[in-house]
């Protein structure tokens, strides 16, 4: 079946329906990711949001047991050409079946990367994916415009508290849309995880005495949770180490009077360079963010810079003066490098 996707500028793509066959509007995202793209389907940061992959072939081995969620989160999924046919010995069955599966819509056969250079050079905008050849932009135009992806944490987040056991530190972690390798990434190195919903009190948790604290990544305007925010500033002030990962990360610079800014088209990939200020040394990050801390607004005596992007010099991580807490824009427990920086989890236990 023939698709339409419509931008908010007038541009339009028209391709070939995939998976669920309905109209959406979203905030359309690219994501550079040559592989990996069932993790990027599932991690919970894509909610609000239709996931454009610029590798022009996706889906070449199938569904496998990668998952970094219960289910995939994007609101569509825009691509060049959708493997029919995967071959791998882990294949579980083909991305259109799951798309269907949980009702996601998507287009495929459009020049992605002409879509994304738009997207580049205009920002990221809003889109609609619709199969009604019909259509009548003046209509929908005022749609697109209106559409936001509001708070979105709160539809991500687990609902009740969760404990992965372990023999060594304790660790609680906020899980604001928390990939699930954070959790096993702490586990593996001995640490027994609890994990709690994004609206638990930081009362409850600190009452539960955890040697350290887990600000998870989530999706959406970090300046939305402004509950979470009031949270994380009791949590800031108590002496527990405290690690935080993407929106987490955005949220403790909040909680600490810092700002944060949208970007032009955000960082979404497994190749972006990093830099470690104490260091000097680089390292390919996994990305998944919309929104990045100011360092304009960074209070020296609260918190200073401790990574820098190396391609467009963007705050990638805040190290907190007199506290135990550091905290980083990229993704650690995803592996990019392939695991490069993976040793953050190591510096968190050594923190503890």
């Amino acid at each position: 079946m023939k698709a339409f996707l419509i931008l908010e500028d007038g541009t339009v793509f028209t391709g070939t329906s995939i998976g669920a066959e309905k109209e959406v509007i979203s905030e359309i995202v690219f994501n550079t990711s040559m592989t990996g793209y069932l993790e990027v389907l599932t991690d919970p940061s894509y909610a609000g949001q239709a996931v454009v992959m610029t590798y022009p072939l996706i889906g070449n081995y199938g569904i496998t047991p990668d998952m970094e969620s219960k289910r995939p989160w994007p609101d569509a999924y825009i691509v060049r050409e959708l493997s029919r046919m995967p071959s791998n010995f882990r294949c579980e069955g083909t991305i259109q079946d799951f798309l269907l599966k949980y009702d996601i819509p998507g287009i495929a056969g459009i020049d992605t990367r002409a879509l994304t250079k738009i997207l580049r050079e205009k920002g990221t905008m809003n889109g609609m994916i619709t199969t009604d050849e019909n259509y009548d932009f003046e209509k929908i135009l005022p749609r697109l415009k209106a559409y936001k992806t509001g708070n979105v944490v709160d539809r991500v987040t687990c609902t009740e508290v969760s404990v992965l056991r372990g023999k060594g530190k304790k660790v609680a972690l906020l899980d604001l849309g928390a990939k699930n390798n954070i959790a096993q990434s702490l586990n593996r190195r001995g640490c027994e995880v609890t994990i709690y919903p994004a609206r638990t009190t930081a009362e409850e948790i600190l009452a539960a005495e955890p040697d350290g604290i887990m600000l998870s990544n989530g999706p959406g305007d970090p300046k939305e949770c402004t509950g979470i925010i009031e949270e994380i500033k009791k949590l800031y002030q108590s002496d527990t180490p405290i690690f935080a990962i993407c929106l987490g990360h955005q949220l403790m610079a909040l909680a600490t009077g810092a700002d944060t800014h949208k970007m032009k088209y955000g960082h979404r990939g497994g190749n972006h360079p990093v830099k470690d200020l104490a260091t000097g040394r680089v390292y390919i990050s996994s990305q998944n963010h919309g929104y990045v801390v100011d360092e304009e607004y960074l209070d020296s005596s609260i918190a200073v810079p401790a990574f820098v992007n190396v391609n467009d010099g963007t705050n990638e991580g805040l190290s907190y003066v007199g506290k135990h807490i550091f905290t980083v824009q990229f993704h650690p427990e995803a592996s990019p490098g392939p695991q490069d920086s993976a040793y953050l989890f190591d510096r968190f236990i050594e923190m503890m």
